[in-house]
């Protein structure tokens, strides 16, 4: 049978990047016919770390002949402004893939695009090539229902989801099984010139030809089987959990940390992390300190300093002096039981064996990794879509512990030292029903990928649609 060719269009942040890249392999291990170009759009506040990334995929992978890297032309625009950004980057796209097309007259047939969520306006030019689009969604199956639901309402019924939030509403949306509390609303919805953009994206997933969810049928359900009766969205294959495990980083800092976790006895630690883009004000640090010291739990903290523009998605840094923004003589009073880090390899912490429970603002990648290694969440959502993905945890699934579901990164509210020791208590107890819940779904979720399994077969349904179209 003919060959394949597949133009990937990441979103170039690191965290999309690097499910995307796995996925990919997956589908090239999967299948001996694939072939992958990666089409990698510049910004300047993510070259670093993906370049890093590229190289380190490239040095140790065994496909080079299938999969290429190919980067488009820099431009400095305001991540922002992410859609004019897009807009400027189709011409590229157009003239890259017109040049592999063109490259050998033996060259594998282009199949399609697969496109980040946030990049679906790149379907026009998949339309240019007559070629179908699948979009790769790396968040949940729960969130990609809520999208389409506001997006119908907004839409359809000029509701802004703003509008939603009065005291004590709830909305009704087929992908749940529980009403959602109106007041944790997603943080990108509720900012008109995130709204619009998302709206955006949003309508354009309808034109694509599928879906890959970076989610497994086990953990999501009922989310994944309320798509295939709405009659409107394409078909959505979940592949996942699309994770990079086992990765490695060798670096001095991360020795330590995992020197010193050695020492801790087993499920005993629990581990602080809010995500790249992260950080509170010393108001708020001052608090979670004042938790972690009076929950008497070993604890491994991830701390980073405030970012000067965020809307820029410009990345916390790591502190100096911590001694500038922890309570006096904090360090010391607890130097026997816990440790206070800036930027860790999240994967690995949550690896190791000493790790009992995760404090964590619950970005997807977060989750899945939590899930991956049975290690239960304490939520925390702080941006993007992390209240929904906190809801869907602590309600909807019942593998978490809340402390704050509906709280936002830069508000004004400061959550209490009390209601943070008491999510630390509740996620570190050790014959909780949650923590046992999680343990089942950590072994089910690894199932999942294996032959035979839910999301093994899904990518084989998604292998044969590409396939079957090209005829």
């Amino acid at each position: 049978m003919e060959n394949a060719h597949l133009v990937f269009v990441p979103h170039p942040v690191i965290g999309h990047l690097i499910s995307t890249v796995e996925v990919a392999r997956l589908l090239l291990n999967r299948d001996q016919r694939f072939s992958i170009s990666f089409l990698i759009m510049k910004l300047s506040s993510s070259d670093f770390k993906i370049n890093n990334y590229i190289q380190s995929f490239t040095a140790s992978n065994a496909l080079p002949s299938r999969i290429q890297f190919i980067d488009l032309p820099k431009d400095e625009a305001q991540i922002s402004d992410f859609t004019s950004f897009i807009q400027r980057q189709k011409p590229h796209v157009k003239d890259v893939v017109s040049k592999i097309i063109q490259s050998k007259s033996d060259s594998p047939r282009l199949a399609g695009f697969v496109l980040d969520m946030c990049c679906a306006e790149m379907i026009d030019v998949a339309n240019e090539f007559g070629v179908p689009s699948y979009i790769y969604f790396t968040s949940s199956a729960a969130f990609l229902g809520f999208s389409l639901h506001v997006q119908s309402i907004h839409d359809e019924q000029k509701v802004d989801p703003a509008e939603l939030m009065n005291p004590g509403a709830e909305l009704a949306i087929s992908c749940l099984a529980n009403p959602f509390p109106a007041k944790a609303m997603p943080y990108a919805l509720l900012r008109k010139e995130w709204l619009d953009s998302w709206l955006d994206y949003v309508r354009r997933f309808k034109e694509a030809k599928g879906i890959m969810v970076n989610t497994f049928l086990e953990l999501e359900s009922y989310a994944v089987e309320s798509f295939s009766s709405d009659g409107k969205t394409p078909k959505v294959y979940p592949v996942g959990p699309i994770l990079n495990v086992g990765s490695d980083e060798d670096s001095n800092k991360q020795q330590e940390i995992m020197q010193w976790l050695d020492t801790q006895p087993p499920t005993s630690v629990v581990f602080l992390c809010f995500g790249s883009m992260g950080s509170f004000n010393v108001d708020q640090v001052k608090e979670i300190a004042c938790a972690v010291e009076h929950s008497g739990h070993r604890f491994l903290w991830s701390l980073r300093r405030p970012s000067s523009n965020v809307d820029l998605f410009e990345p916390p840094s790591d502190y100096a002096n911590l001694q500038e923004v922890l309570p006096e003589g904090f360090l010391d009073r607890t130097v026997g039981i816990g440790r206070v880090i800036g930027w860790a390899q999240q994967e690995a912490i949550l690896a190791h064996p000493a790790v009992g429970g995760f404090v964590s603002h619950c970005g997807w990648n977060s989750v899945l990794e939590s899930i991956w290694y049975g290690v239960p969440i304490a939520t925390w959502p702080m941006y993007s879509e992390q209240q929904v993905i906190a809801f869907e945890m602590v309600i909807e699934l019942q593998l978490a512990v809340e402390i704050k579901m509906d709280y936002r990164m830069g508000s004004e509210v400061i959550v209490s030292s009390d209601e943070i020791e008491r999510g630390i208590r509740c996620v570190m107890e050790h014959d909780s029903e949650r923590r046992k819940k999680v343990k089942k779904m950590s072994e089910k979720c690894r199932m999942a990928l294996k032959d035979g399994g839910s999301s093994f077969i899904s990518l084989g349904f998604m292998i044969k649609d590409v396939m079957d179209n090209m005829v």
